[in-house]
């Protein structure tokens, strides 16, 4: 077993050991809603694996964990303290009220068995990329990476923290949070994350076998904008905000934006 796939094989393991011991945690609470801060977590424990197991101390491996770290670290102390604050999510409660059967198992493979691979899949930046390191400088592409993951956390940070605050304010109740970031993209949380990663593959496309970690960011883009992220929040929106369907018309649906004018000139 050469050294990549000894390390894959590893990290997926690991992945799914942590998914079976949080769906064990989920009965007696009867919820499945910090999975949410785990998927952020996770990341960083694959991070930390695979800098261990490939022996650390070089500028491309540190750089790669100390990015994760910053980013998942943040993320998830931020959605724990979500969920501790609003409760249950209203998505795996719909999930899981619709699937037949012991709504355990249902937990058991439509949450916790089907993230853990997800997470593999989107982790292969920090896989491949630290394996084998040469060369261990990082060079222009990997360095517009750094920069591109910088960008990705403060829109995600200051994204998260303006919903935050609009959310705090009773006055706000059932309006659309079209201010700051949110002006300029409807997604501003999910455009940051997307970039993190984005800018994650290309330190890692520096390094042999690095390009195959393009499947990574290909699957995170694509469920944040077309599978459990905006399609299925702005679905959600429409039907309960009345301003919403204006707000879709003149805002950017990812990519930051200046706003089109909207029907009543505003």
């Amino acid at each position: 077993m050469n050294e990549i796939t000894q390390i894959l094989l590893t990290n997926f393991a690991i992945i799914m050991a942590c998914m079976v011991v949080l769906w064990l945690i989920s009965i007696p609470l009867r919820d499945v809603s910090y999975i949410d801060s785990f998927w952020a977590l996770g990341f960083v424990i694959v991070a930390v694996a695979t800098w261990t197991l490939t022996g650390g101390d070089t500028q491309r491996r540190n750089l790669m964990l100390l990015i994760t770290a910053v980013w998942g670290l943040r993320l998830a102390t931020y959605l724990f303290l979500r969920w501790r604050r609003e409760g249950p999510d209203g998505r795996y409660v719909a999930l899981l009220k619709k699937a037949p059967g012991n709504v355990h198992v249902q937990s058991l493979t439509k949450v916790f068995l089907l993230q853990g691979p997800i997470l593999w899949v989107v982790s292969l930046p920090l896989q491949l990329g630290q394996i084998p390191d040469q060369p261990a400088q990082l060079g222009a592409l990997g360095w517009a990476g750094v920069v591109l993951a910088a960008i990705g956390i403060f829109f995600e940070s200051v994204g998260d923290h303006q919903m935050a605050a609009f959310k705090s304010d009773p006055a706000n109740e059932g309006q659309v949070m079209d201010r700051g970031l949110w002006r300029y993209t409807r997604h501003p949380n999910y455009f940051g994350d997307a970039c993190v990663w984005w800018g994650l593959f290309l330190i890692a496309v520096e390094v042999p076998n690095g390009i195959w970690s393009i499947f990574g960011p290909l699957l995170l883009t694509w469920t944040l904008v077309k599978w459990s992220g905006a399609a299925l929040l702005e679905r959600r929106l429409k039907r309960s905000r009345p301003g919403y369907e204006d707000y879709l018309r003149r805002t950017s649906s990812f990519i930051p934006w200046p706003p089109k004018r909207s029907g009543n000139g505003a």
